[in-house]
């Protein structure tokens, strides 16, 4: 079992910075694939990007390609989103998930098993 929790959101201007973080509660955090997924008013939820278990593997959407950037920290239990260059379109609540699985970077919302309760990124133009 684990339990996620966000933080980092807020509101900011176009072309500015916020960095998300996810801690996560649980004895086995090292052996889950992390993701992020946002989702804005009226449209689906959508990957936005993800990181394998270990962290030598991520990925991303094209969306974010560039400008968002995928971390963890094992020891400590978090993943980070640090994300640059911020677009009104990037408005949306942010969510973070976990998959147990030392296989890939699963990238689809029915993969994940966990998610938090989501934290809300505003950028105004």
């Amino acid at each position: 079992q684990v339990q996620l929790v966000e933080s980092g959101g807020g509101s900011v201007q176009a072309g500015g910075s916020l960095r998300l973080s996810c801690a996560a509660s649980g004895r086995t955090f090292s052996t889950y694939a992390m993701g992020w997924f946002r989702q804005a008013p009226g449209k689906e939820r959508e990957f936005v990007a993800g990181i394998s278990w270990s962290g030598g593997s991520t990925y991303y959407a094209d969306s974010v390609k560039g400008r968002f950037t995928i971390s963890r920290d094992n020891a400590k239990k978090l993943v980070y989103l640090q994300m640059g260059s911020l677009k009104p379109e990037d408005t949306a609540v942010y969510y973070c998930a976990a998959r147990n699985t030392r296989v890939g970077v699963p990238v689809a919302i029915h993969d994940y098993e966990y998610w938090g309760q989501g934290t809300q990124v505003t950028v105004s133009s």
